[in-house]
């Protein structure tokens, strides 16, 4: 009798465990926070990003092939032929991602990425990693024929797609 109610009670006590372990990346609480927390870009000198608010619910994104919009029309500011181009933001399996890069002179000298995953501290500690490494390869390459950062795909994916429409908007190539 005493095994039996040992095996019961640890039985129970294993079942509580699992039911009560989140496996869920996209929750909808942790939408609502992202949504009222204010917007922040990242820097390519290798801060870390914070979350910025994302346009549409976790419920929206459940399809796993990746969607662009069409861009926006390019930003002048008046210092010496320097304008900003925003990409179109790429709707990805994890989140949205949008990349804006601004030109001088034909060349770019920013990368910011406005718009990136950021639903729980998963993809927070993901795109803390990878976004620095994309905007400095960006930087560098002059253009998307930059490395996918590994542990950070889709979003990689993302951010080239948009990172394209930017460059196709500054005609770049």
């Amino acid at each position: 009798m005493r095994r039996i109610t040992l095996w019961l009670f640890s039985t129970i006590a294993a079942l509580v465990l699992l039911f009560s372990y989140r496996t869920s990346t996209n929750s909808a609480v942790g939408t609502a926070v992202a949504a009222t927390a204010p917007a922040t870009q990242p820097t390519t000198t290798g801060a870390t990003p914070t979350p910025s608010a994302s346009s549409s619910s976790a419920a929206t994104k459940s399809s796993s092939s990746p969607k662009s919009t069409a861009p926006a029309s390019p930003t002048a500011t008046k210092t010496s032929s320097t304008k900003t181009y925003p990409g179109s933001t790429a709707s990805t399996r994890w989140g949205d991602v949008q990349v804006t890069i601004t030109v001088t002179n034909g060349k770019i000298t920013d990368v910011q990425v406005p718009v990136y995953p950021n639903g729980n501290g998963r993809d927070q500690e993901i795109n803390a990693y990878a976004l620095p490494i994309l905007t400095q390869e960006t930087l560098q390459a002059q253009g998307a024929n930059i490395d996918t950062v590994s542990g950070a795909t889709v979003t990689s994916d993302g951010y080239l797609q948009s990172l394209q429409a930017a460059l196709d908007a500054a005609h770049l190539g």
